[in-house]
């Protein structure tokens, strides 16, 4: 789902890209409320970085509608509890840059010399990064409410002509050192120099809570056993590329600065990996039609029960 919502745009964007910045250099833009979508402004300025950016992906669209659209999308997301931390975004942001050998300043230009400005690019990043993993839940839940069975999806892949097959079974510990709202600034440092020095120090899950004890405001949380079609999309290529006994590189988050701890993994092969193996498919790779599908319908759904008023 990742690779149809997110990386296919941000490929489009840099097929394009190079074009025709040479001669585009756009005015600022002057900004008032345009429409009111739940009690969330959007301004005339964010309807022209929108336009801008379909501009420069040469891809029609209506950009006042994208807008309204992404504002249901990441309200839905923060009703759901999903938070896309600054880090995450700077991230993607900067891989996006690397892997299209450009250095941020050469991006940074890119976006503001189109019109499309940096902080709008980021916004839109955010905001696909959260419809994800939304997309995400809302299919788990489908399937989860009368979706199909282990024992349909065992017998549905041995029809194919193919074994049962097998996944990464993880044992994970989360690792939270908490920083209140209010002390970000203050704190975020200092907190995030504790975190990598426990990491360091990190050679599997037995020791991790006596390495707790002297710290202050520090969370550790047995995550249990997960498959890797069940990893959380934001930790997920973190985690694979992690060898058990080890963690993985600190992050900031909204509860403040995390790593996860691998305590073991191991190959498994039995029906309810068959079950997600399944489900995953239906979202991903040659199946891109139906998380494309899935979208549009969650997206109706909410603005037909959205409040938006037009200025």
């Amino acid at each position: 789902m990742r690779k149809q919502l997110f990386s296919a745009s941000l490929a489009l964007l840099v097929a394009t890209a190079g074009i025709s910045l040479t001669a585009m250099s756009q005015p600022a833009f002057a900004s008032e409320i345009k429409y009111v979508v739940n009690n969330v402004a959007i301004t005339t300025g964010d309807i022209q970085h929108r336009a801008a950016f379909l501009r420069l992906q040469k891809r029609k669209g209506d950009a006042a509608d994208e807008m309204v659209e992404q504002t249901l999308r990441l309200a839905e997301a923060r009703r759901l509890g999903i938070r896309i931390s600054d880090q995450q975004v700077n991230e993607a942001y900067a891989r996006f840059a690397s892997n299209n050998k450009m250095q941020l300043a050469q991006l940074d230009g890119v976006m503001d010399k189109s019109g499309v400005t940096k902080q709008h690019f980021k916004d839109f990043i955010r905001a696909q990064m959260a419809w994800n993993q939304a997309l995400s839940m809302r299919y788990r839940s489908e399937q989860g409410g009368g979706g199909m069975s282990e024992q349909d999806a065992v017998r549905k892949m041995l029809q194919k002509g193919g074994n049962k097959p097998s996944a990464t079974e993880y044992l994970l510990q989360q690792i939270i050192f908490v920083v209140p709202a209010a002390e970000r600034g203050a704190l975020m440092t200092k907190r995030k120099r504790e975190a990598e020095a426990m990491r360091a120090r990190f050679n599997g899950c037995n020791t991790t809570r006596e390495f707790a004890k002297g710290l202050i405001d520090v969370t550790v949380r047995d995550l249990g056993r997960v498959l890797a079609p069940q990893l959380p999309a934001d930790w997920a290529d973190q985690i694979k590329a992690t060898k058990a006994g080890g963690a993985t590189n600190v992050r900031e988050t909204d509860r403040g600065i995390e790593f996860i701890g691998i305590c073991s993994a191991r190959e498994v092969s039995d029906d309810k990996t068959a079950q997600l193996m399944l489900q995953n498919e239906g979202l991903g790779g040659k199946k891109d039609d139906a998380a494309d599908e899935l979208s549009k319908k969650y997206v109706s759904e909410l603005k037909a029960k959205a409040v938006i008023v037009q200025r």
